[in-house]
């Protein structure tokens, strides 16, 4: 007799495995909603296809415990619109895992605090459509507003995602400026995209890279700081979106930047080294300002 075949793995009529035991668990896969597709004739045989239902996911325990820590982690991460869904799912996942590993999700949701960091939310919808686009090759219009408020209308062809742990950037090709530009997703405002798809162009090789030292020049306020140290000493205390620039073997500059003043003046401090600014105004008021509320309290 002829051989059925299910992704390549053939299961041959014999007296053990009949027609319709084949036929019986064909049904089964389909109840649990994988897609089966049949084809009639001597070549003829079933075939998975892609399907409309999400089927059950077979994971193993340390696949399982990693995917309800990543789930509790996205409910209280910078990306909204997700967290209820991500909690649901949660909810769902804890309830058909076994006891033991039950136990292993609860003990790490009980025995750890998350030091949440206060960045910019982005919207899910709008990381999914520029995730899409940059897969599709598609050209994507959007609203963009920069950091002196002042907003226009974009016109790009989007390359790669980047997080940097407290922002999401966009690394596209700018059509209109005809360069490589840097976008921050929260001041993205999608348009409907134009469908048009386009040629991928040499880009960066690293798209990290590029990030590095967006982060402070897109911020409100930025400060050049030359640091008495040296460039290796300084960035184990900056993430890596911030550039730092080495001088000489004693001495570097750090390109800070800041959502305010007193932000920016106190990430300087936090470097515990020496340094010597000369601005910007808003920078040398702030310091003036910390000066005296120490010399109050120290008097």
């Amino acid at each position: 007799m002829p051989a059925k075949s299910l992704r390549g793995l053939s299961v041959p009529f014999t007296r053990s495995v009949s027609p319709r035991t084949i036929r019986y668990d064909v049904d089964k896969l389909r109840n649990l909603g994988y897609p089966v597709h049949a084809a009639p004739g001597v070549a003829g045989g079933y075939r998975l296809g892609a399907g409309a239902k999400l089927p059950p996911l077979l994971l193993d325990d340390d696949e399982a415990v990693a995917v309800a820590v990543g789930l509790r982690t996205a409910a209280i991460g910078s990306v909204t619109g997700i967290e209820e869904s991500a909690m649901n799912a949660l909810a769902k996942l804890e309830q058909v895992l076994p006891p033991r590993l039950r136990r292993r999700v609860t003990d790490l949701h009980t025995y750890t605090t998350p030091l949440t960091r206060r960045g910019d939310p982005v919207r899910a919808d709008t990381l999914t459509l520029l995730a899409a686009a940059c897969r599709d090759c598609h050209r994507v219009r959007f609203t963009y507003t920069k950091h002196d408020g002042s907003a226009d209308e974009r016109h790009a062809e989007p390359h790669r995602l980047v997080h940097t742990g407290r922002r999401w950037y966009l690394i596209a090709w700018d059509i209109d400026r005809h360069d490589w530009r840097t976008y921050r997703v929260d001041r993205i405002v999608p348009l409907q995209p134009t469908g048009m798809r386009f040629a991928p162009r040499p880009h960066p090789p690293d798209p990290a890279s590029v990030i590095r030292g967006v982060d402070t020049a897109l911020s409100t306020h930025r400060a050049k700081v030359t640091v008495r140290a040296p460039a290796s000493a300084i960035t184990g205390y900056l993430p890596d979106s911030v550039a730092v620039e080495p001088i000489d073997d004693a001495t570097c500059v750090v390109h800070a930047g800041a959502d305010t003043a007193y932000q920016l003046a106190l990430h300087i401090l936090m470097l515990d080294k020496d340094f010597h600014v000369g601005g910007p105004p808003d920078l040398l008021d702030a310091f003036a300002v910390m000066r005296g509320r120490l010399d109050a309290t120290t008097g």
